[in-house]
């Protein structure tokens, strides 16, 4: 058994059922290239390959790296016949590789380490060349944050909805990882919308986030409130702001919309 390194937050999924659900719901043809992160012991690279995928996996553990170059795996194509192995380890830090790297229309499947959630999520997303799919196993709590609706919203599914449709897959008990995680995690499929919920230019998309962030600062306080510390106004101000975009001043972060976030990002930058 390979050891784990808790830095890396490694967490190894072996069960067949889970990983061909994955593998389902990552809709995958002999025309993708996947993208995995973490591939780790390479159990799920394994069954991407097997179903024909051009696989670049990215380990940032030298020595696991270095095994993944000897996965032995024959892929079958659609008649049966055998194909050759089409994969591509990277051994380094994810959020340093170069996305230009890959064809439009790459899909993204991996077990992602807890730690690295948030800002994978952003770095993806926001890329020049982004992922048309992403198939993720997550902490179970993460993917169904990412998941909610307006009621419910945090920092993490409004970045992650303005440029996704997500949808949650199988809840993996967290006894059929090795070694077991705390909690329980969870599939989670996002797909790229064909343009995003709101339009924005390239200019505003810092100004959104901006305000977005301020906004959830303080996620137990009013948005008069979470704005004005966020953003370094007064209160009357954010209240101003806010009937301008015509939002109650007592309304919560969590409550709003990303029309509406929109619409107050707007009035802020004008």
């Amino acid at each position: 058994m390979e050891f784990t390194k808790k830095s890396l937050g490694q967490h190894w999924l072996h069960d067949e059922t889970a990983l061909n659900h994955i593998c389902d719901r990552s809709n995958l043809s002999q025309d993708d290239t996947v993208l995995e992160i973490g591939p780790g012991t390479g159990t799920l690279t394994a069954k991407l390959l097997k179903r024909g995928a051009k696989v670049v996996a990215v380990e940032k553990d030298e020595t696991l790296a270095a095994k993944l170059h000897n996965l032995r795996v024959r892929p079958v194509d659609s008649t049966g016949r055998t194909r050759r192995r089409q994969l591509s380890v990277v051994e380094g830090d994810i959020l340093q590789f170069d996305l230009t790297r890959l064809p439009a229309d790459y899909k993204v499947v991996a077990n992602i380490p807890y730690y690295l959630t948030s800002n994978l999520l952003r770095y993806l997303s926001e890329s020049i060349n982004p992922p048309s799919l992403m198939v993720l196993l997550l902490q179970k709590e993460v993917a169904q944050r990412i998941a909610v609706q307006p009621g419910q919203m945090s920092l993490l599914s409004v970045s992650v909805q303005l440029y996704y449709e997500p949808e949650l897959g199988r809840i993996i008990p967290a006894r059929l990882f090795t070694p077991p995680p705390k909690v329980d995690s969870q599939v989670v499929i996002l797909r790229r919308l064909p343009v995003t919920r709101i339009i924005l230019v390239a200019n505003e998309v810092d100004g959104f986030m901006k305000v977005v962030k301020a906004g959830f600062s303080q996620r137990r306080k009013k948005l008069r409130s979470s704005l004005s510390g966020g953003l370094g106004i007064t209160k009357e101000q954010a209240d101003d702001l806010l009937k301008k975009a015509g939002i109650n001043p007592n309304t919560r972060a969590q409550e709003l919309s990303l029309q509406e976030w929109y619409k107050l990002c707007k009035k802020l930058i004008g």
